[in-house]
């Protein structure tokens, strides 16, 4: 099924076995090719020949496997497409001591077939930038896909890291240019006005001149304050933020969501089934919501629904390890539509979210009337990570708590409560905040954490030197 305007435009795209894009409208012409079973490249006679049924039942046969229908995509700023469904290079299968490389080519390929057009990865991600080089040159598709990667902008401490990073990485994906750069993992408006202070914004503007990058954007994963703070600080291209049903109104949350759509940025979603703990983690009443309900949905096609049927949402990234979740995935990327979720779908999530949110340790909305805090404690924030730490595991809630509370550039603890009482005040839940907050920073705060947080702190928001500090330019 193809989006209404690609539709209108005769814009929907067909694949074939060698990833061949070709349109409706030359299908009509009688242009489209169909791929014999060594590749050999067949035109589609018109008529009714046997050769000509006989390409047609090919063609749906790859058609098939691929989806049910044709990839769906959303534009960028610039009128390009992208598929609704990105390819996340974090989780390829590992074999001994690196990637399975013949199982990762296999599945970025069906991938690629079935209408993928953007491919994710990052330089900490372990052998990823070097396998999805290695792959895409072995294919022969690299002006055919969008490669995007990432910035570690908690490794630069001076303006020659920019470029030393920046060489490797271009060296690792075998390629000249990068379609879609981020500044990886920024969870505070201080990381970003570190890296201005070593030259970034003078470098981008270089490597957009020169074509080495494509599109400048960064992923996020600090609170909605911040990410507001860096979204309006600079001309962004797009963004990426985690983003699932169940993380509303963490993160970024759906009110950056809206923020970068109102400001024409395309968003990136990353985890949008929370590392598939929205899979492999409900408890039996969410699956039985799920079964209850009138759809034949999987609870991965649930989460990815939900993010499809927004259409702020631009590309949703899975982290897909098997050919199984890819056609499955490409099905579900064919066949979603913006605004087609009905009531009684939206009913059946708030039923999951529910069974999820059970064990929570306490009933905090996120509505942040308590905010903000006099003294700078994230309430909310706080709460949410406690909570994660019952409805997933221990370690999720504080690594989230590190994330989003932790390393930010003004210290947000619970530590800091001076018991004035002025959130209570506002609680709609009448939820005993200041008693509340110090048994949360005990089960999110042991010892071990808390002398990590500190270490974390003092590297991420050391200063650069005078020298880093200074551009080429200026330095001369």
């Amino acid at each position: 099924m193809k989006n209404q305007a690609q539709g209108r435009a005769g814009q929907a795209y067909l694949y074939g076995r060698r990833g061949k894009r070709f349109t409706d409208a030359q299908e009509r012409a009688g242009q489209a090719y169909s791929y014999g079973s060594r590749g050999k490249k067949i035109h589609r006679y018109a008529g009714k020949s046997r050769l000509g049924l006989f390409i047609r039942a090919l063609r749906k046969k790859i058609h098939t496997y691929a989806g049910r229908g044709p990839m769906q995509y959303r534009k960028n700023r610039k009128g390009e497409d992208l598929s609704i469904l990105g390819y996340g290079c974090m989780r390829f299968t590992r074999k001994g001591a690196g990637i399975d490389l013949d199982k990762a080519e296999k599945e970025l390929m069906a991938a690629y077939r079935a209408g993928v057009n953007y491919f994710d990865t990052a330089y900490i991600y372990p052998g990823s930038e070097a396998a999805v080089g290695e792959i895409f040159e072995r294919n022969h598709i690299r002006e055919k896909v969008n490669i995007a990667t990432k910035l570690p902008q908690y490794l630069i401490g001076n303006h020659a890291a920019l470029d030393r990073y920046f060489g490797e990485e271009l060296s690792r994906l075998r390629t000249d240019y990068v379609d879609y750069y981020l500044m990886h993992h920024l969870t505070d408006l201080a990381m970003w006005e570190k890296l201005k202070k070593v030259g970034i914004i003078d470098w981008i503007r270089e490597k957009k001149q020169s074509g080495a990058i494509r599109n400048i954007g960064f992923s996020y994963h600090g609170n909605t304050e911040n990410f507001l703070k860096i979204l309006e600080d600079y001309d962004w291209d797009f963004c990426q933020i985690q983003y699932n049903y169940l993380d509303e109104v963490a993160q970024a949350g759906r009110a950056g969501l809206q923020a970068a759509a109102a400001r024409g940025i395309p968003v990136v979603i990353m985890e949008p089934l929370r590392g598939g703990k929205l899979v492999n983690m409900l408890p039996e009443a969410a699956k039985k919501a799920m079964a209850d309900s009138s759809r034949d949905w999987s609870p991965a096609e649930w989460g990815l629904r939900w993010l499809y049927d927004q259409p702020e949402v631009t590309v949703v990234l899975s982290g897909m390890n098997s050919l199984k979740m890819v056609k499955s995935n490409c099905r579900t990327a064919s066949e979603a539509l913006a605004g087609s979720l009905t009531d009684a779908d939206f009913e059946t999530l708030e039923k999951v979210k529910r069974a999820i949110l059970e064990k929570e340790k306490v009933g905090c909305t996120g509505c942040r009337y308590c905010m903000p805090c006099p003294k700078g404690v994230d309430i909310p924030g706080i709460f949410r990570c406690w909570n994660t730490m019952y409805t997933e595991s221990r370690r999720e809630g504080r690594t989230q708590f590190i994330q989003t509370v932790g390393l930010t550039r003004e210290p947000a603890f619970a530590s800091q409560c001076i018991r004035c009482g002025k959130c209570e005040k506002h609680c709609p839940q009448n939820i005993p905040i200041r008693e509340k907050l110090q048994e949360a920073d005990r089960d999110l705060r042991p010892l071990p954490y808390r002398i990590a947080i500190q270490a974390a702190r003092g590297f991420m928001f050391r200063k650069p030197s005078e020298k880093a500090s200074r551009s080429p330019r200026q330095a001369k």
